[in-house]
C-alpha cells in the first residue's frame, strides 16, 4: 500500500509518499481504508526522532484517521464492513490502510464528512480525558486553556463551555476571534500580555480552578500564580522546555494544588476503550446537533505532507490540519 514514509529523523523534507506493508487484521481489530488523517504535535516529534511509537504500534506517523471498514476480526461485533468510522491510533494513520482495536473506533456522525471526522479522535479524546477524567471540571468553575487555537485547545473550549465553565485562553492575537467564537469568555495574547496578571485581575485575585498546559517549564511559575485554591493543572506537552530554574513550591502546598502529567498514546488498550466509550456516551451525539464541531484549519493532499508539516512547525494553523488521503 501507499504510505507516508520517513527517510531519516529530521525536518519535514524527510517525509515522502512511498510504500509500506499493508496491515493484517487481527481477531479483535478492524481494517480501515483511510480517507483522511490529521496532523498532531506528536507526529512532528516522532518525525524528529523524539517520540517513538509505543511497543507494537506502527512506525508510520498518524494518531487518528477516518475512513471505511474493509475487514473485521472474528471477535468483532461493534462494527461491520462498510461502516464509516473515525478512530484513535497508536500510529499508522498516514497510510491507505490501517488496523485498529475495534473498541477504539467511533461511528462518524451523519452530517460530517471524512475530513471533519478525522479532526475528532485525538484532540477531543485528549481534551475529554484532561478536563473531565483528570481535572474533574465542574459547572461554573474557571478554566485556563493554553494554546486555545490548537487542535486540543479548540476541542477543550467547546467541551468546557458545554458544562457551563468560564473559559480563559491564551493564543496569539490573530487567533482570538476563533476562540471567542467557539465560546471562550476571555482571550489573552501571550505575546504582549502576562496571562497570570490579566487573569488575576479579571477574577479579583482568585485565579482559575483548572488549567490545561502544553508549555511546561516556561510557564510553570505563572501557572502556579494563576491557580486558585485546590486548583488542578494537567500537563499535556513540553513545548516550553523540561527544566525550570526556580519553582515556588510553597504555592503548591499553600493552595493545595494538584499537578498531573498525562499522555494518551501510550495508554493500554483497556484504558483507551473505556475513555472512548465514555466520550461516545457523553458527547458524540453533540456533533449531530451541532453543539460540538471539529475545527479545521486546512485540508491538504497527503502528497503535500511536507508542506503540511512545515505549517504546523511554524505554528501557523488554527485548528486541525487534515491530510486528504482519498
Amino acid at each position: 500500500m501507499k504510505a507516508i514514509c520517513l527517510k531519516q529523523p529530521g525536518g519535514p523534507e524527510q517525509l515522502y509518499l512511498g510504500e509500506a506493508e499493508k496491515p493484517v487484521c487481527g481477531e479483535n481489530e478492524v481494517l480501515i481504508e483511510v480517507h483522511a488523517t490529521a496532523l498532531n504535535r506528536a507526529d512532528t516529534l516522532q518525525r524528529q526522532g523524539k517520540y517513538p511509537p509505543p511497543k507494537g504500534a506502527s512506525d508510520t506517523l498518524g494518531l487518528e484517521a477516518a475512513g471505511v471498514v474493509k475487514e473485521v476480526g472474528k471477535s468483532v461485533s461493534n462494527c461491520q464492513v462498510g461502516d464509516r468510522i473515525c478512530c484513535l491510533l497508536g500510529g499508522g494513520g498516514y497510510a491507505e490502510f490501517v488496523k485498529v482495536h475495534a473498541e477504539h473506533v467511533m461511528p462518524i456522525p451523519s452530517d460530517l464528512d471524512f475530513y471533519e471526522a478525522a479532526a475528532i479522535p485525538e484532540v477531543f479524546l485528549t481534551a475529554y480525558q484532561a478536563i473531565f477524567k483528570i481535572a474533574r471540571l465542574e459547572k461554573e468553575e474557571k478554566i485556563l486553556i493554553h494554546a486555545g487555537a490548537s487542535g486540543v485547545g479548540t476541542a477543550a473550549i467547546q467541551l468546557a463551555k458545554s458544562v457551563g465553565a468560564e473559559v480563559f485562553i491564551t493564543a496569539s492575537k490573530p487567533k482570538h476571534s476563533l476562540c471567542l467564537k467557539l465560546g471562550a469568555d476571555h482571550a489573552i495574547d501571550y505575546k504582549s500580555q502576562q496571562f497570570d496578571e490579566e487573569i488575576l485581575e479579571i477574577t479579583k485575585g482568585k485565579g482559575v480552578d483548572v488549567l490545561i498546559d502544553f508549555m511546561a517549564a516556561s510557564y510553570i511559575n505563572q501557572n502556579l500564580n494563576v491557580l486558585a485554591l485546590d486548583g488542578r493543572m494537567v500537563l499535556l506537552a513540553l513545548m516550553g522546555g523540561i527544566k525550570a530554574k526556580e519553582i515556588n513550591m510553597a504555592q503548591i502546598l499553600a493552595k493545595r494544588l494538584q499537578i498531573t502529567g498525562s499522555t494518551l498514546r501510550s495508554r493500554i488498550d483497556a484504558y483507551k476503550s473505556n475513555l472512548i466509550a465514555g466520550f461516545k456516551r457523553d458527547f458524540l451525539s453533540e456533533f449531530e446537533t451541532g453543539k460540538l464541531k471539529p475545527i479545521i484549519d486546512s485540508i491538504i493532499p497527503w502528497t503535500k505532507v511536507v508542506e503540511a508539516h512545515k505549517k504546523m512547525d511554524a505554528n501557523l494553523n488554527a485548528g486541525k490540519i487534515i491530510l486528504k488521503v482519498k
